[in-house]
Order: structure tokens, then C-alpha cells, then sequence
């Protein structure tokens, strides 16, 4: 009987130590699922002209968040990203564009040069934020979450040189990254921003 009570005791207690190890993976899992849903609409920044942007306010929209440069040789994608904006901004699609200088010393003006610099050469109407960093020690939080997989679900991924994009869906999560030579005219991009959710 004494043996009986034992094993049973003993078999009790390995239950309620795998009830607790199940109950440990489905935490960890809410948890991860937790991570995966963290999204863009968490920022506020800084537009050119200094003034808070929120990107709460671009709910339902399809983003492109782009970094930019004034001096480089993919600077003319300026116009297709224009074109691109034009064509599609009444219809659910938006362009942030973020000035860097993190390569080849490629964007070294200041905020109000930058801005003029787009309006005159490319006639660019869509909303461009203030000079950021996009990589190393002060790189700017947003960025942080477009390329740790650990923030946006998606992937890791590092910013190559400037004109890189990532598109971003209507829940705020990102969805893909494209190389900064894809041009911002691309079928790929064209065809992601057509498609219904």
C-alpha cells in the first residue's frame, strides 16, 4: 500500500511538473507573439521642417520608409520615388523618407538645405523627416526596429547604403526589405503596392 501511495505521489508530481513546464512554453510563446506584433505605429519623429510626426497616423496605409541622400549615385531614384508617391498616395500608399549620412558622406546638409536640395532638383511633395542615423552606436530607434528581427517579426537586416526601402503593411508591420539598387519603380514594389490585404 506504502508503494502504491509512493508511486502515485510520485506520478502526481511529475504531472504537475510538466502541467508547469507546458504552461512555461505557452508563456514564452505569448510572449514571442508579443515581440511579432510590435509595429511602426509606436514612433514619433522628427519631420525636416522639425515638427512631430507620429506614425500612428498612417494606420490602413501601405509605407515605404526610404533613407536618402543628396550626393550619391542613386540619388535620381528621388524621381521614381516621386512618380511612385503621385501615382499611389490617394490610394492607401505613403513615402517617408529619412536624409542619412551614413555613407560616403553622401548627405551632409542641414535639415533646411536637404529640404530645399528635394524640392527644387525633384519636385518632392512627400513627407521627409529630419537627418537620422541609420547604422552604428547612434543609430536612430525606428531603424532599430525595421532591421532586428527581435522588434519586427520579420527579419534582421542591416542598411546597405542609402535608397534602401522597407515596405511596411496596412497593420504597421514590416513585410519586406529592398535592396537600395531596386529601383522605387520596380514591378516588386509596384505589384506589393496593388495588392489587397
Amino acid at each position: 500500500m506504502k508503494k502504491l501511495i509512493l508511486v502515485l505521489s510520485l506520478l502526481f508530481a511529475m504531472g504537475a511538473q510538466a502541467q508547469n513546464h507546458n504552461n512555461k512554453k505557452t508563456t514564452q510563446t505569448e510572449e514571442k507573439k508579443t515581440l511579432m506584433k510590435q509595429n511602426i505605429y509606436q514612433f514619433k519623429v522628427k519631420d525636416i521642417e522639425g515638427k512631430e510626426f507620429d506614425f500612428a497616423t498612417l494606420k490602413g496605409k501601405k509605407i515605404m520608409v526610404v533613407n536618402t541622400a543628396s550626393e550619391c549615385g542613386l540619388t535620381p531614384q528621388y524621381e521614381q520615388l516621386q512618380k511612385v508617391y503621385s501615382e499611389y498616395k490617394e490610394k492607401g500608399f505613403v513615402i517617408i523618407g529619412f536624409p542619412a549620412n551614413n555613407f560616403g558622406a553622401q548627405e551632409p546638409g542641414t535639415n533646411k538645405e536637404i529640404k530645399t536640395f528635394c524640392t527644387k532638383n525633384y519636385g518632392v511633395t512627400f513627407p521627409m523627416m529630419e537627418k537620422i542615423s541609420v547604422k552604428g552606436d547612434d543609430m536612430h530607434p525606428l531603424y532599430h526596429f525595421l532591421t532586428e528581427k527581435a522588434k519586427n517579426g520579420f527579419e534582421d537586416s542591416q542598411v546597405e547604403w542609402n535608397f534602401q526601402k522597407f515596405l511596411i503593411n496596412e497593420k504597421g508591420e514590416l513585410e519586406n526589405v529592398i535592396s537600395p539598387r531596386v529601383l522605387p519603380n520596380d514591378n516588386e514594389i509596384i505589384e506589393w503596392i496593388k495588392k489587397a490585404s
